[in-house]
């Protein structure tokens, strides 16, 4: 039989049999073991001589490791188990539940799932954008046949980039404007000039029945045709975009380093993109032709009325091309308002029905035909303020020979041509304070600051918001 004791300290054990006295001092609290023998030479439970008085002491119980999810309160007590706490059922030694581990990992799988199916829709977006858009190389073909007689580039003179406004019925949306006689012609051109060093940007319209001198060109069939003085707009149905493009440099003797053309239906569709433009109608307007009724007011025009109020001409204006060309003008300013005030350019759930309804219906060189060209060019444009995106026309008068048609003002034209070409300031006025008398007509157009900058009266962005 084992017995196990505690020994105070100074504690003395007799041992029988006249053995010496012998002392175990033990620091307590450390435990003895005394070994009993009962045998067949030894009285039942009497000691023997053989005692055992090593010191081993008590094992102490393991201590458990310490979690993150342990807390100790100011007292010094703490959350953690004790030694004689077991986990729960199925817990691993880790204090995480299987069931937690596996939930991890399919959270990490799922979210992994999300992040690849968000880049694939957006590789998905841009490729369908990108596609939309139609690369002109015929034009760009056409154009290097042509190199040596073209303007040289002028570094660092800034961006010109054609923008057209097809008139064709052809595609789809168009055939209700009229029958597609298999030609078109160019409704509305705007040479957009895009300052480097002014920050600015300069919508410059070209009229239609402005009488110029149409080089030769060749026609979609390949037919080489004579140089002719005609208007403006013939250059088109005659060599399409390249000898429109060929005109307008012989015209103002600017490089066009871009160009861009757009039919009906994708004006349409910009409009009604970005919610409809807001503009301002002077007085009230019926025109059948142009398929447009509108109050005067305050008018949210969308995509059809929209286009009907750039292209009416019948009704307003006695006819004039000039009043017509004022409209677009200010409907453009207001257009880029609203891009740049609803944050259109920055919004990409509003960018995009933007960029789909352009890119479907736009014709473009191959500097400008992929989505982050058009990006780029747009990123461009937003950095512009409103105020300084201006509008205005080329100096013009009524063509000598027919009232019908215009001719350029000299020099007031060249001078014009000559800033844009170098890239120097053009001050726009708008058509408020011409008609107040502060402002150039739009015939004489321009006259010197005493800066030596020479105004022009117009529009911009700004002034083209309706209130």
């Amino acid at each position: 039989m084992i017995v196990g004791a505690h020994l105070a300290r100074g504690s003395r054990t007799k041992l029988s049999h006249g053995g010496p006295v012998r002392r175990a001092r033990v620091s307590p609290p450390r435990p003895v073991r005394i070994t009993y023998h009962c045998g067949h030479d030894h009285a039942p439970g009497r000691p023997s001589h053989r005692v055992q008085t090593g010191v081993r002491p008590l094992r102490a119980p393991p201590t458990p490791r310490r979690t993150d999810s342990d807390v100790t309160d100011p007292s010094g007590a703490s959350d953690s188990p004790g030694p004689d706490t077991a986990p729960p059922d199925g817990e691993a030694a880790g204090g995480r539940h299987p069931h937690a581990r596996r939930w991890l990992r399919w959270g990490a799988v799922g979210l992994a799932l999300v992040v690849l199916a968000a880049a694939g829709a957006g590789w998905w977006v841009y490729r369908k954008l990108d596609r939309n858009i139609t690369t002109d190389d015929a034009a760009v073909a056409e154009l290097k046949r042509y190199e040596r007689e073209r303007p040289s580039p002028v570094p660092r003179g800034g961006t010109n980039i054609l923008v057209i406004g097809s008139d064709t019925r052809s595609g789809d949306g168009n055939a209700a404007y009229g029958r597609d006689a298999g030609t078109q012609r160019s409704d509305t051109t705007i040479l957009l000039h895009l300052s480097t060093r002014q920050k600015s940007v300069t919508a410059v319209s070209v009229p239609r029945d402005l009488m110029v001198d149409v080089p030769e060109c060749r026609t979609r069939g390949g037919k080489a045709t004579d140089p002719r003085f005609t208007s403006f707009n013939a250059a088109f149905q005659i060599g399409g975009t390249a000898c429109t493009v060929r005109t307008v440099e012989n015209l103002t003797g600017i490089r066009v380093d871009h160009h861009m053309v757009i039919d009906f239906r994708g004006f349409k569709d910009m409009v009604d993109a970005v919610g409809g433009v807001r503009i301002c109608v002077e007085e009230p307007i019926d025109d059948p032709d142009a398929r447009l009724t509108l109050d005067a007011g305050p008018q949210t025009l969308h995509g059809e009325e929209a286009l009907g109020y750039v292209r009416a001409r019948k009704t307003l204006g006695g006819g004039s091309d000039t009043e017509r060309m004022s409209r677009q003008q200010r409907f453009l300013g207001a257009l880029v308002n609203k891009m740049q005030s609803n944050g259109v350019l920055l919004n990409p759930a509003r960018l995009y029905p933007v960029l789909d309804a352009a890119t479907r219906s736009l014709t473009t060189d191959p500097g400008l035909d992929s989505l982050k060209d058009l990006y780029d060019l747009a990123r461009r444009l937003r950095s512009v303020p409103s105020e300084k995106v201006q509008f205005l026309t080329v100096p013009r008068k009524p063509y000598h020979a027919d009232p019908n048609r215009d001719e350029l003002v000299q020099p007031d034209a060249d001078r014009l041509f000559k800033r844009l070409r170098v890239d120097a300031p053009v001050l726009v006025v708008p058509t408020e304070e011409r008609e107040a008398g502060t402002a150039p007509s739009p015939d004489a157009a321009a006259s010197p600051r005493p800066s030596g900058t020479p105004t022009y009266a117009g529009t911009n962005a700004a002034t083209s918001a309706c209130p």
